[in-house]
C-alpha cells in the first residue's frame, strides 16, 4: 500500500458503511487522518473501534448546515487543516412519480443534493490550495429508472453541481470531481442484491455480471483526490462495470417493496 495521503486530513460523509467506510479505511491505510460523519451511531462506534485513533467519528446530518459546519470545525480544531473532502452520504425513498409524496421527494433531494452542496461549501471554505473534493453521484445521474425520479434528479444535480464547483473553486486551487457508481453491494442495496429475481434483472443489464464491492468504488475516489489526478477537475467518472452502455431494469413489479 502506498502512502499518497500521509498525514493529510479528510472529511468523509456517509462514512460508517458501504462506500464511505471503504473510503475511510483506504485513506487511513494510506496515512490519512479521517473525520467521518454519519447518523448511524452503532456503525460509527464499530468502525471507530476497527480503524483506531486516526478515525474521528462525528454524528452529523448533512442536510443541516449547522451540523456540516461543525463537522468541518472538528477537523480544523483537531488537526488545524482540511485537505480532502469525500461527500458520499446519500439515499432515497423510491416511489412512482404519480404516487410520490412531497415529503419523500424532499427527503431524497435534500440528502443526495443539498447534503453535497453544504458539505462542499464548508469544506472548501476551510481548504488551502492543492486540496481536493470528490462527490459521489450515481449511474442514475445518466440512466432513469421506474420509481427513481427524485433520486435520478438529485444525482444528476450532484454531477452538474460538481462541475460548477470545479469552475468556481479553481481559482482557490481546489479540485472537484465526481464518481458515478453503478450497483454496489452495500447495506443500502440489500433489497436489490438479496432478491434473486431483482438481482437477475440487474445482471441482464450489467456486462460485468456482478455488483461492485465498496472498495472498487473507493479506489477511484482516492485516485481523483490524489496528486496523480492533479490536473483533473470538473470530471465525472463512471464506475459501473460497463452498465452505462445498456440501461436500467424495469423495477415496476417490485417497486412497492422499497417504500419506507
Amino acid at each position: 500500500m502506498t502512502k499518497r495521503f500521509q498525514d493529510k486530513v479528510a472529511v468523509v460523509t456517509g462514512s460508517a458503511s458501504g462506500i464511505g467506510a471503504a473510503v475511510s479505511r483506504m485513506l487511513i491505510e494510506e496515512g490519512a487522518l479521517v473525520v467521518g460523519a454519519d447518523i448511524g451511531e452503532a456503525a460509527q462506534t464499530a468502525l471507530a473501534a476497527d480503524l483506531g485513533e486516526r478515525y474521528i467519528p462525528v454524528s452529523a446530518n448533512v442536510t443541516v448546515e449547522a451540523e456540516v459546519k461543525d463537522l468541518v470545525g472538528v477537523a480544523m480544531e483537531r488537526f488545524g487543516r482540511l485537505d480532502l473532502g469525500f461527500n458520499i452520504a446519500g439515499g432515497g425513498r423510491l416511489s412512482m412519480l404519480m404516487e410520490m409524496s412531497e415529503t419523500d421527494w424532499d427527503f431524497t433531494v435534500d440528502l443526495c443534493l443539498k447534503g453535497v452542496f453544504l458539505s462542499t461549501k464548508h469544506e472548501a471554505a476551510a481548504m488551502a490550495p492543492g486540496s481536493a473534493i470528490v462527490n459521489v453521484a450515481s449511474l442514475n445521474a445518466h440512466v432513469p429508472a421506474h420509481g427513481f425520479s427524485a433520486y435520478t434528479s438529485a444525482k444528476a444535480g450532484v454531477e452538474m453541481f460538481s462541475r460548477n464547483a470545479a469552475l468556481e473553486l479553481a481559482g482557490r486551487g481546489i479540485r472537484v470531481n465526481c464518481v458515478l457508481p453503478g450497483l454496489v453491494e452495500t447495506p443500502a442495496t440489500g433489497p436489490f442484491v438479496s432478491n434473486q429475481a431483482i438481482l437477475s434483472a440487474f445482471m441482464e443489464r450489467i456486462p460485468a455480471k456482478r455488483p461492485a464491492q465498496p472498495a472498487e468504488i473507493a479506489a477511484p475516489c482516492l485516485f481523483l483526490a490524489s496528486a496523480e489526478a492533479s490536473y483533473v477537475s470538473g470530471s465525472s467518472l463512471l464506475v459501473d462495470g460497463a452498465w452505462g452502455t445498456t440501461g436500467y431494469p424495469d423495477l415496476r413489479t417490485w417497486i412497492g417493496e422499497f417504500k419506507p
